[in-house]
């Protein structure tokens, strides 16, 4: 692997490891928002995403999250297009799990036989001989969920995955499925002010399972008044002060913000060198968020 080059942006979180054996700087990029309207068919501006996924790896991010249904799958054709042959450090995790009709339609196939065909098609728009970290985007109520994690640990044992990860889970799914293969990553819904998951991300952190937060932005009135309170003291915008909160709250966590927009995504990388002070996290820490259901 490359040496790390704690000038870059990126750098400045400092670094987890994965699974014992990939080490990746602490701010990551979620790659959904490259897509088109309601997360379907390509991006209205082409360049501009290919352009954000550059400036990505020229910041020093090399941990890029993407999932097949993105698009479908024009997330996944987007990152080689911008990025093949990549970089030696890049690490680049995908998913598997939703199937699409059009946009802003999801629905489950977590199926052995769906898994099998999925990866088969990442593997291939990605250019890959073997995923990184595949996540299992989410359990399928039609599938049993260890069958499910079956396939992902054939699919490991055969070399096209080298780590598994799970998405949307609860904790008996996250003791269930490390029952079954090991678990390096688990992705949940999680920011400032939704803090549903608290229990699983300190569950994640007493086992050395890196956190993956999804929709990390603070949101609704009263969060932020809290965080601009601290972003306007400091002079810098809600975003960061959010992506530094979560960065304080755990080693275990990885940001993955996703934006089309360079600019948007220069702001973001930018929280990994802004440090919150205890004063602040404590403040922020006294806010109680209300349930996502109610802003």
């Amino acid at each position: 692997m490359a040496a790390f080059t704690t000038s870059l942006p990126a750098a400045q979180a400092g670094t987890i490891t994965l699974g014992g054996d990939l080490t990746v700087n602490r701010m990551g990029y979620g790659a959904m928002r490259i897509t088109g309207k309601g997360i379907w068919g390509p991006p209205a501006d082409r360049d501009a995403a290919l352009a954000t996924l550059r400036r990505t790896v020229e910041l020093g991010v090399n941990f890029i999250d993407t999932a097949d249904s993105y698009g479908p799958n024009v997330s996944e054709e987007l990152i080689a297009e911008a990025l093949f042959p990549y970089p030696e450090d890049l690490v680049i995790t995908t998913k598997v799990g939703w199937v699409r009709y059009g946009p802003g339609v999801w629905q489950h196939n977590a199926s052995p036989a769906h898994i099998e065909e999925a990866i088969a098609g990442s593997l291939k728009r990605l250019r890959l001989d073997r995923i990184d970290v595949y996540q299992l985007h989410v359990p399928d109520p039609a599938t049993s969920f260890d069958a499910s994690m079956e396939t992902l640990a054939r699919l490991q044992e055969q070399g096209k995955i080298r780590h598994v990860a799970l998405s949307n889970v609860t904790l008996e799914h996250i003791e269930r499925a490390r029952k079954i293969v090991p678990i390096v990553a688990v992705q949940n819904r999680y920011s400032f002010n939704d803090r549903e998951w608290d229990f699983v991300l300190d569950h994640c952190q007493a086992n050395d399972i890196a956190f993956l937060p999804w929709g990390p932005m603070a949101q609704g009135r009263q969060a932020d008044n809290a965080v601009a309170r601290i972003a306007e003291t400091r002079g810098v915008s809600t975003a960061v002060v959010s992506l530094a909160w979560l960065l304080h709250r755990s080693p275990v966590v990885l940001p993955i913000p996703g934006t089309c927009s360079v600019k948007h995504l220069e702001e973001n990388v930018g929280a990994a060198s802004f440090r919150l002070t205890d004063a602040e996290f404590a403040e922020l820490g006294a806010v109680v968020p209300r349930p996502y259901w109610l802003r």
